[in-house]
């Protein structure tokens, strides 16, 4: 079903930004992604500070997820908005 709205129905699925940004504006998206990076990254300074012992180190590799995964959450949330399965 995905493969379909993705590939073969291309073109009758096509959606512009300005319809795209009716169903949920980038701004929500910013913020979820932000929301939920801030749990991510304490999850992972907790688990990194656990396996390694060192709360330096743990700290360094949260603040390297933080923006990695913020970045590609976002982009994960507007290219899922694009698909209208499931909706």
């Amino acid at each position: 079903m995905i493969a379909d709205q993705l590939i073969l129905d291309k073109k009758s699925n096509s959606t512009s930004y300005s319809s795209d940004r009716k169903s949920e504006r980038p701004k929500r998206s910013i913020v979820k992604s932000i929301s939920w990076r801030i749990i991510g990254t304490l999850d992972t300074i907790l688990i990194s500070w656990m396996v390694t012992g060192t709360a330096k180190v743990a700290i360094s590799i949260g603040v390297v997820e933080l923006f990695t995964k913020m970045l590609l959450y976002f982009f994960h949330e507007r290219a899922w908005n694009a698909i209208n399965w499931g909706k």
